[in-house]
């Protein structure tokens, strides 16, 4: 069994403890469960690519909200949020004009140099492609910057489908750099252009050199199970696949516990992981 480790107490920084105002300039629904959410801080969040911030509204609560914007210069956040609970549905009532509490950015993230040059496969399920858009839209921006860019995007059904426009608008970039599958489990009658199937039904046809190859996960723990499977099977390293896990946050800092595996903190140390590191960590995809 593994000792368990605290991290060490982060100094009192105010960027940390307190949160900073921030006011809603847009708030667009997107799915009967999800809306987009666009607040302007005083000064730019300086985000990294994976990380999430702890948004608040005084006198209801604070909950982890995942990142949905690349690395930006200006004042701008954006997030989905799901009406889940007592926070999310108050959230889901707010107009422009509205003031909330953010705190962060907090956790590891992604480090964009990590995949310079290489080729780069984004696998997301459901409400998995808002955090991982924070990694998809710098990489699509500077597409020299890398080999092929390979964006697979499931959900239930196209009432769920997130960032639909985005994705349509990614898919007609330079088809010998840019390939943008987009799945549903079925149809429910509705209007569709993509393909019906899981995530896992492309990635055995995908034209890929593991050797020089990125795969970043992010979606409902039971996807990554049967996705880890196909891309063991394409050859690829674990120390090659970043998984991007949704844990319980409470505090962002490391300290109330409640997003713990085992001896890992999800909100320092995650809640993006190189699977090799979790990958004997028995809690980790539960």
């Amino acid at each position: 069994m593994c000792a368990m480790t605290h991290p060490a107490s982060p100094e009192l920084d105010p960027e940390l403890y307190l949160p900073r105002m921030a006011s809603v300039v847009a708030v667009e629904s997107m799915t009967a469960r999800e809306k987009f959410f666009k607040v302007e801080l005083s000064k730019p969040l300086g985000h990294r690519p994976g990380q999430f911030v702890m948004l608040s509204l005084l006198g209801i609560g604070e909950a982890p909200i995942s990142i949905s914007c690349g690395p930006r210069h200006d004042n701008i956040l954006e997030m989905v949020i799901r009406n889940a609970g007592s926070l999310t549905r108050v959230l889901h009532r707010l107009q422009p004009g509205a003031r909330v509490g953010i705190r962060g950015p907090f956790g590891s993230g992604f480090h964009l140099d990590d995949f310079n040059g290489k080729d780069v496969v984004c696998i997301v399920g459901g409400l998995g492609l808002a955090p991982l858009r924070s990694l998809i839209q710098p990489i699509i921006a500077q597409p020299q910057r890398f080999g092929s860019i390979t964006i697979i995007s499931g959900c239930r059904t196209p009432a769920e489908e997130l960032y639909r426009d985005e994705l349509e608008s990614w898919s007609r970039m330079d088809q010998d750099k840019v390939s943008v599958i987009r799945l549903v489990d079925k149809t429910a009658n509705l209007p569709w252009n993509g393909k019906i199937g899981l995530v896992t039904a492309p990635i055995p046809d995908l034209k890929i050199n593991p050797a020089r190859t990125l795969v970043a996960l992010c979606g409902p723990p039971v996807m990554y199970k049967f996705v880890l499977m196909e891309l063991k099977a394409l050859g690829i390293p674990n120390s090659q696949i970043f998984v991007d896990l949704e844990r319980r946050m409470k505090c962002g800092v490391g300290q109330c516990g409640h997003c713990q595996i085992n001896h890992v903190y999800c909100c320092q140390e995650g809640p993006v992981f190189r699977f090799d590191r979790i990958e004997n960590l028995q809690e980790a995809l539960q």
